[in-house]
């Protein structure tokens, strides 16, 4: 016996479905000729285990992928469950062109010459590119990891924490942006 399920018409796209995607919050960083950049992002997943290989799905129009684009390395911080709202705008709500997002966090350049948050971050990945697709207003960079630590003890801060719990929005152009439609 099938159970009924909610008709939708063909081709119709119900965001709450979308919302049952488990997502994190991390900062993507990257840095060119000395310039370091970082945004949230919440479009970041590994991939294989051998090697060790990470996605992260950045808008074309951020800074963070121009320079991505030249760099091609990138580091990913994840973001713990206890980051205050504040710090997420620092990094989610300013483009990296007019304002330094790092004079108002703590943080370190690795050897790969990549910014790490070190404060409210759990854990970094440091990767180099391997490929970058091109997908609609995305590009998606997938990164082969040279380095992956544990920086902090702590649960890590889900999307939909972020949504739900901390009551936060996605800019117009992150994948996650319609789940602002959605009812509180």
């Amino acid at each position: 016996m099938s159970e009924t399920v909610n008709d939708v018409s063909k081709g119709a796209i119900d965001p709450a479905a979308l919302f049952t995607f488990s997502y994190g919050l991390y900062i993507v960083g990257t840095a060119w000729e000395g310039r370091l950049n970082a945004q949230v992002a919440d479009a970041v997943m590994q991939l294989t285990a051998q090697p060790v290989c990470v996605a992260v799905s950045i808008n074309k129009a951020n800074y963070t992928t121009e320079l991505l684009e030249k760099s091609k390395k990138f580091s990913v911080c994840v973001f713990g469950s206890d980051v205050p709202m504040p710090f997420i705008g620092n990094f989610g709500f300013h483009t990296g062109r007019d304002y330094d997002k790092f004079a108002k966090c703590s943080y370190r350049v690795s050897d790969m010459g990549l910014p790490i948050v070190t404060e409210y971050s759990l854990a970094a990945v440091e990767a180099e590119v391997i490929e970058i697709v091109d997908i609609y207003t995305h590009k998606l960079f997938i990164g082969e990891a040279r380095t992956a630590r544990i920086l902090a003890q702590g649960i890590p801060l889900t999307y939909a924490d972020y949504h739900n719990l901390k009551k936060g929005k996605s800019p117009a152009g992150a994948p996650s942006s319609v789940f602002n439609e959605l009812p509180k």
